[in-house]
């Protein structure tokens, strides 16, 4: 479950605010994979970091009862100064996991070589998003938050990503923000449409692209 109590969040855009989320109060129900879809700007990666925790709103806040990770691949909080070894054994001790492990699962995932064990500011944006897609892949969560990060890398890659995230789906669930229709079919059974700062679920992810595409038009 994740319920948004009275939540809010805008931004000033040129001089302007600009509402992205409008006291929201909203459950979402457990054990479903949901697509978060919306125009561009509607705000689903404002929504997906507040929810991680990445971002504060300005009113509100968000409760759930299970594990949520941080936007999958999202590698904005490692440390540049360390190497992809000492940012996953770091985040492994702040989840509570066996590090070891962690940081072998990461360094096979994410095909990093050498580079594994020098500091992340020489890693090119792609290798960021391989790390961060290995290491979230590398501590179970009960929801996933997925923010465009499925296509990482070669084909090759790209099909060892999806078959690992088909694996942890077995067991958790997803809230996932993509433009491509039929990858949210593939991976999500409901879906919440997020227009002008109000979200509106549904059960059937049918029922949201639908919305969604007389939203943004043809």
């Amino acid at each position: 479950m994740i319920r948004f109590e009275n939540l809010s969040k805008s931004f000033w855009i040129r001089g302007r605010r600009k509402q992205v989320i409008d006291n929201l109060n909203l459950t979402l129900p457990t054990g479903r994979s949901l697509a978060l879809l919306g125009r561009n700007g509607a705000g689903k990666s404002t929504l997906l970091e507040i929810i991680a925790g990445i971002q504060t709103p300005d009113t509100g806040r968000v409760v759930t009862d299970g594990t949520l990770s941080w936007p999958v691949g999202f590698g904005g909080s490692f440390h540049p100064q360390m190497t992809g070894a000492q940012n996953v054994t770091f985040v492994g001790r702040v989840y509570g996991v066996d590090t070891d492990a962690l940081r072998a699962f990461v360094m096979d995932f994410a095909e990093l070589g050498d580079h594994f064990f020098v500091p992340v500011k020489t890693y090119s944006q792609g290798m960021r998003a391989r790390l961060g897609f290995g290491l979230s892949m590398g501590i179970k969560f009960d929801t996933y938050l997925v923010d465009e990060v499925t296509a990482v890398g070669d084909g090759s890659f790209n099909r060892k990503s999806r078959a690992v995230f088909l694996e942890r789906m077995k067991h958790s669930s997803a809230i996932m923000v993509s433009h491509q229709m039929g990858q949210l079919r593939n991976f999500c059974d409901s879906g919440v449409v997020l227009d002008q700062g109000r979200l509106h679920y549904f059960e059937d992810l049918e029922d949201a692209i639908e919305l969604h595409q007389k939203i943004i038009g043809p």
